[in-house]
């Protein structure tokens, strides 16, 4: 009885593995596909395009008041 269960968890532990494995490679996605399209300028990348440029602005100012 008790050679039956080894073999049975084994018989279970090879096919969990092979379920798990090709679940990962069918995850994958197709060789080839287009690169995805580029992610246009949100409010955020402004807002600190701008806070760079004020902070420049008031180093400037502070250069030439001393």
């Amino acid at each position: 009885m008790r050679r039956i269960l080894k073999t049975g968890k084994k018989i279970f532990l090879c096919l969990a593995l092979c379920v798990l494995v090709l679940t990962v490679a069918n995850a994958q996605p197709p060789p080839g596909d287009p690169p995805l399209p580029d992610v246009p300028i949100t409010g955020i990348e402004i807002l600190i395009a701008l806070g760079g440029i004020l902070g420049i602005k008031k180093l400037i100012a502070r250069k030439k008041s001393n």
